[in-house]
């Protein structure tokens, strides 16, 4: 299929087929998918023919291969013209998203006290395949407390501050959440897990504030240069892969009863307002505030290991998810409507003067986090105004090579000994965990951020260094 080049950040699939809208690429050209490789620029045109999608179908410049919709995708279908809502567009772990806090210690003070405060956090944080987690729930009617309240909850039982909510996206829970839509199943995948790291890509980073491109922005996200921070990056766990296998099979089912065919069964779909939409959306939400409190459970284990360790206090700059499915207000055509928005490896950013941001971010816009993998320099963006892609940006480096591939080409205590010497302490669940996640598995993070920024999705304001990793 035909890309047509419209800048040097931004590419169009014109329709053809039984697409009803046009896919965009936001990518430089070196940044485009292999497409003898990687089927991800199919799939951005599989998702353009969904019933009910508007203006495109979006790509981010992270963009690579998923189940349904690519890892990058943003797709927005209009909930009164029966739009749909898809599982793939969410993904499996739902509300895979970012935390960050910073600390009032500086990289120079560092040194002195490094390993004690990784071998404190390499303690404290639950991670891997197995269960184990930092809050042990006693019965599901305290996790459908969790699937309710998210956040909230969680600081509610004293599991962090009230700050902690103002600089959460969604003031730290979806309101709309019903735990009556996940199976028991999900529950029990759950019911261990609340303040857990998991595996795969997941990690919570010591970085360190390496450069600031906007000290406004960075001054009202309390960030400045040489400041150590904690980034944490995490999901739904079990449960959030349980509901999502759970609702897919569910729209297999349903779709010729609403006429739909897509052409890829990885699209199952639903109507938005149908029964089985709002079944989705609802677990969805449940799944999503389980993520939210899982983050703050992690960040507020850091935040008393930095207090035991050095000290010294973790202030939450702001947690955001990229894999969501939200009901939105969006221009389209130059009428407001109703739009279900899935973002999928995908993170919203907000522009400033957005009356969702927190009263102390209005003047600047929404923090947007953008871990790299290890080794590499991970970022603080913000939204921008008149952004496309329904104010949608990256969510990473994005991946260039399967995790077997990764682990064939470098063994773990190999690149453990690699990453000491760049003098980056790391703290592995497994040697094979740590191959699969080696950074030349990944794109060039800070290529994929200056063409977000150039196809004016967002704009920079700080970048960040690693200095010590805990591995899932």
């Amino acid at each position: 299929m035909e890309l047509v080049e419209e800048s040097p950040y931004r590419f169009r699939i014109d329709p053809h087929g039984d697409m009803r809208v046009p896919g965009v690429v936001f990518a430089s050209r070196s940044l485009l998918p292999d497409v003898t490789a990687d089927k991800a620029i199919e799939q951005v045109a599989n998702v353009a023919t969904l019933p009910g999608i508007v203006e495109a179908s979006y790509a981010m410049p992270d963009v690579h291969w998923g189940y349904g919709f690519p890892i990058g995708g943003v797709a927005a279908t209009d909930v009164a013209a029966d739009g749909v809502v898809s599982p793939g567009g969410v993904g499996f772990d739902i509300s895979c998203g970012v935390r960050l806090l910073a600390a009032d210690l500086d990289r120079a003070e560092l040194p002195r006290v490094r390993e004690r405060l990784m071998d404190g956090l390499d303690t404290a944080v639950p991670r891997g395949m197995a269960r184990g987690a930092v809050w042990k729930i006693d019965d599901r009617a305290q996790l459908n407390e969790v699937l309710l309240g998210g956040s909230r909850y969680a600081v509610e039982q004293g599991h962090g501050v009230e700050r902690d909510l103002t600089r959460c996206e969604d003031h730290g829970a979806v309101s709309d959440a019903d735990p009556d839509q996940v199976s028991d199943r999900a529950i029990q995948r759950g019911q261990g897990q609340v303040g857990s790291l998991g595996s795969g890509n997941h990690f919570l980073e010591v970085q360190a504030v390496d450069h600031v491109y906007d000290d406004d922005a960075a001054e009202a996200f309390g960030l400045r240069p040489g400041q150590i921070c904690v980034m944490v990056h995490s999901g739904s766990r079990g449960m959030g892969h349980q509901i999502c296998t759970d609702h897919v099979r569910v729209m297999e089912r349903v779709m010729p009863r609403y006429g739909i065919d897509v052409p890829d069964r990885q699209l199952a779909c639903a109507p938005v307002s149908s029964p089985e939409g709002r079944a989705y959306l609802g677990a969805m939400a449940a799944a999503a505030n389980y993520a939210r409190a899982n983050r703050q459970l992690l960040g507020e284990a850091a935040r008393r290991v930095f207090e035991r360790t050095v000290g010294r206090r973790l202030d939450l700059v702001y947690d955001v998810s990229h894999n969501l499915a939200k009901i939105e207000s969006h221009r389209v055509d130059g009428a407001d409507r109703q739009l279900c928005v899935h973002r999928k490896g995908a993170t919203r950013a907000l522009p400033p003067g957005h009356p969702d941001l927190p009263v102390d971010l209005a003047g600047v816009g929404q923090p947007v986090l953008i871990p790299g993998s290890m080794g590499t320099p991970s970022y603080v963006l913000t939204g921008v105004a008149g952004a496309p892609a329904f104010a949608s940006t990256c969510h990473g480096a994005g991946r260039a090579q399967s995790r077997t591939q990764a682990a064939r080409s470098v063994r773990g205590k190999d690149l453990r000994d690699q990453l000491e010497a760049q003098d980056i302490s790391v703290r592995g669940a497994s040697m094979r965990g740590l191959a699969e996640e080696t950074p030349q598995a990944y794109k060039d993070v800070s290529a994929v951020v200056g063409s977000a920024e150039g196809g004016g999705l967002c704009r920079r304001v700080a970048r960040l260094v690693p200095v010590g990793v805990v591995k899932g």
